[in-house]
């Protein structure tokens, strides 16, 4: 019996590899997939089955590729409906994988397909979970998402997912292995934890939604309690996990044409594509294209671009580190941007060569912003629960995720400074600013760390578990 976890940092997701006897399933498994595909042939296993536990909305899941090149049938629980040939489970269907055996637990709340797979030995002893996301370590899914398409509140999906979790989850034992879709990092929760993999009875223990004497109003009220918007992208990751998309190695040849600068200033005219920077925020800073986009791709890259771009169709160019094209376009495929025209061969260096405009982002150290701090207007793009932890006393709260809410306070004469914790997100803010004719901006570098090490004077701390 082999269960591995394959886990992606850069999604927080976690996707399962489950074999026994020459047979394979996996769990959620992501766009690309020859990684699962290569690990059953070197095992000499057959993947039989694809098991998906819900509709995701932060990945496009590699469930119709994986299909298509083996075989295999993709299982969804029950209430689910597909664009493409699927079997849709009954609650309590038993699947055989080798020895084992996967139960189907439909648990529904996050979505109203929402399912959870319990995986048993030869000798019928329950072995683990894999919850998907109706249980994080944690924390559960969060009811939202499905309220369109389901025609509910959240409050209604939340009541449904509480009758889940003390009616299928909550009476198993205790040493059962909890194997979720996501751990901390992700947008498909408010306090999942960093551990992406634990034991039922520790959840009972630690986990606020699994409170023994929790009424239903209570879990109600603390799930749906400080829920921050979805991501503008989630509903079209659902329509693509819903209905299918391209293969993958097409939107990859694509989005990897190497386009001189002028072959690339002439498609991004042509086109209205966004050009996307990936690089390092200190080496956009000293020069990129003017209009230009930073996400790097070393941060939180897919949900970002996710974030702040939102519309997947919408057409991009890349400027990337040399070597790391084929990563891009895979990492922006994973969350559903296909539309990849390109990049600009030779990197921004070959734009310079051809004398073509460069712009930069100006900075500042701390040393040199303390003097300035108190009479100065600052904006902190750090997400809320950062801000209200802990801020210097006279900073503006402007979350990078809702910057487009923030465009209407940011001044349009004199200089005002900006930053993030450590430099990634005030540089994403930076080019969004300066795309939209903001540029007497100066970024505080090194962010709020270096803020707090240089000893400026900030706000009581504030402990996030309390806010």
């Amino acid at each position: 019996m082999i269960i591995e976890q394959i886990y992606t940092g850069c999604l927080s997701q976690g996707a399962y590899y489950i074999e026994s006897n020459g047979e394979a399933a996996i769990i959620d498994p992501l766009r690309e997939v020859s990684p699962y595909i290569e690990k059953a042939k070197n095992n000499k296993a057959t993947i039989k089955y694809i098991f998906e536990t819900h509709f995701h909305a932060d990945f496009v899941s590699g469930h119709v590729t994986l299909a298509k090149e083996t075989g295999a049938t993709i299982v969804y629980g029950p209430m689910a409906k597909t664009g493409f040939e699927s079997m849709i489970a009954s609650d309590q269907q038993e699947f055989k994988i080798g020895a084992l055996t996967l139960t189907v637990l439909h648990t529904p709340g996050h979505t109203m397909e929402s399912t959870t797979y319990l995986l048993s030995d030869v000798s019928k002893k329950d072995i683990a979970i894999f919850s998907g996301d109706t249980l994080f370590l944690g924390d559960v899914g969060r009811p939202d998402l499905a309220q369109k398409s389901a025609d509910m509140t959240q409050e209604d999906l939340a009541g449904i997912l509480f009758d889940s979790l003390r009616k299928k989850i909550m009476p198993l034992a205790d040493d059962l292995l909890v194997y979720p879709a996501h751990g901390a990092g992700s947008a498909c929760g408010k306090n999942l934890s960093k551990e992406t993999v634990g034991t039922l009875g520790d959840q009972k223990k630690t986990n606020y939604a699994l409170r023994a004497d929790m009424t239903k109003e209570e879990f109600i009220k603390e799930v749906t309690d400080g829920l921050l918007p979805p991501p503008q992208y989630f509903p079209l990751n659902v329509k693509m996990n819903k209905e299918g998309y391209e293969d993958i190695d097409t939107v990859i040849k694509t989005g990897t044409r190497p386009l001189s600068p002028q072959a690339f200033e002439v498609a991004v005219n042509e086109t209205g594509a966004i050009v996307l920077d990936v690089r390092h925020q200190n080496d956009f800073a000293k020069g990129h294209i003017p209009q230009s986009i930073f996400i790097g791709i070393d941060g939180g890259f897919a949900p970002w671009v996710g974030a702040m771009i939102g519309d997947v169709k919408q057409p991009i160019l890349l400027v990337t580190p040399e070597g790391r094209e084929e990563e891009t376009v895979t990492r922006l495929a994973r969350v559903g941007f296909d539309n990849t025209l390109g990049y600009l061969n030779g990197g921004i260096s070959s734009w310079k060569k051809n004398g073509k405009t460069i712009d930069t982002v100006e900075g500042i150290d701390v040393e040199s912003f303390k003097p300035l701090a108190e009479n100065s207007t600052i904006f902190d793009v750090r997400k809320p629960g950062e801000y209200l932890s802990e801020h210097l006393v006279n900073a503006n709260s402007t979350p990078l995720d809702f910057l487009n809410n923030h465009m209407s306070e940011f001044p349009s004469k004199g200089n005002f400074y900006i930053h993030c914790a450590g430099g990634y997100r005030s540089m994403i803010a930076a080019s969004i600013l300066k795309s939209r004719g903001i540029h007497n901006l100066i970024d505080v570098r090194g962010g709020f760390s270096a803020i707090k090490e240089g000893g400026m004077k900030v706000s009581d701390y504030v402990c996030p578990s309390t806010l």
